[in-house]
């Protein structure tokens, strides 16, 4: 058996030990089909040039295609999402495996009392999460609550709050029009009842959000409309003081910006506007607040999050994590926190989704590279 480039990562093993001829011709032609990573796996990650604040570091803490959306257990078993393909994965005792197959947009996964939610774009599926899994389950239920079934912004990012209700946001349907009374919204559910609750509106498309540890306030990420201007509008990170505020889509962008169709007759001033605007285009997805004690102290309860990076902007930019210090609820600080992804308008990775771990590291979803990344912390001569 080969044993030999033990720092090489698992599928590049395989492909080095065939050239080695340590391995059959017809082993290695069926891993290909077995692996669907494999190719990736064949290039080094070039993490030399991802950069860090000094005294953090960043290593591969899983291989899983298409990673998306994060979640744990009280344990410390991580499941994750995927918006291309149909499964969901469990990272449990160092090993990835499918725990559920079949589904459709698998994008958005959500932890509570021993059970997993699963949503697609119309619904919700709940899974018991026993304490190990040995094959892929199927799901118990298929929630009450019922979304649209547009593809356009339809994925779904859920995540339960400290009320015990889980939170679902229905996107756009579109990139700018007047999107109707059951999009542009987030909504918050009791999954072993029937409620549909409004919690925001006049929201684009949000795919991250979380609750402030100390207020207990809901924020969240928003994506600005396309086909407005290289740096126009901006992304967003949004606060919600009261159930029911409209954040202005598609009327108003950013704080003060009047859409040129749909914001006439309109005035930004009676809609309710992000804390912080971000970059344009940078589509920011996941955030978390980071809750952690291994970070130094000017991380601590403060906002992390992911730009997946644009799409069509002439020099791209996004594809990174942003560090977002706040005080009394207003930034006083908005920096790049791990750069790298995108060297000379070219992408290799795209951050999508960030969970603080029960250690205190910070857990990063890539779907590109197919690369769940750790970052810890190691305070400078110590």
């Amino acid at each position: 058996m080969c044993v030999k480039e033990q720092e090489a990562r698992p599928n590049f093993r395989m492909l080095f030990c065939f050239f080695k001829r340590e391995i059959p011709v017809k082993k290695f032609l069926l891993s290909l089909l077995l692996v669907p990573n494999l190719v990736l796996a064949v290039t080094k990650l070039p993490l030399e040039k991802l950069t860090l604040p000094k005294g953090f570091s960043i290593s591969v803490f899983a291989e899983i295609p298409h990673a998306r959306s994060l979640a744990q257990t009280e344990d410390g078993r991580v499941f994750v999402g995927t918006r291309e393909g149909d499964k969901v994965y469990i990272i449990q005792n160092g090993k990835v495996s499918v725990f559920a197959e079949g589904l459709s947009v698998p994008n958005g996964v959500a932890y509570r009392n021993g059970k997993l939610y699963v949503a697609e774009i119309p619904r919700i599926y709940e899974f018991d999460v026993p304490a190990k899994v040995t094959k892929p389950l199927k799901p118990t239920r298929t929630l009450s609550q019922i979304f649209p079934s547009d593809a356009h912004h339809g994925w779904k990012f859920i995540r339960f709050g400290p009320d015990g209700k889980l939170y679902v946001p229905v996107g756009a349907n579109c990139n700018i029009c007047e999107a109707g009374t059951e999009y542009a919204r987030i909504y918050r559910i009791d999954v072993n009842g029937t409620s549909k609750e409004l919690v925001a509106q006049g929201v684009r498309n949000t795919v991250g959000f979380d609750w402030d540890p100390v207020s207990k306030d809901f924020w969240f990420t928003d994506n600005g409309r396309d086909m407005l201007g290289e740096d126009v509008p901006p992304d967003e990170v949004n606060h919600l003081t009261k159930l029911g505020q409209h954040f202005g889509f598609p009327y108003c962008h950013g704080k003060n910006i009047l859409d040129p169709e749909f914001g006439k007759g309109k005035d930004c001033a009676n809609y309710t506007p992000p804390v912080v605007e971000l970059r344009a285009h940078v589509a920011s997805l996941g955030m978390r607040f980071y809750t952690g004690s291994m970070f130094p102290k000017e991380y601590q309860n403060n906002i992390i999050l992911a730009e997946h990076g644009s799409w069509n902007r002439t020099i791209p930019q996004g594809y990174r994590l942003t560090f977002v210090q706040l005080k009394n609820g207003q930034p006083v600080k908005v920096e790049g926190f791990v750069e790298g992804w995108l060297q000379n308008g070219e992408a290799w990775g795209r951050p999508v989704d960030v969970e603080v771990m029960k250690d205190g590291s910070l857990l990063v979803s890539d779907d590109k590279a197919g690369i769940i990344y750790r970052i810890t912390y190691k305070a400078p001569g110590k």
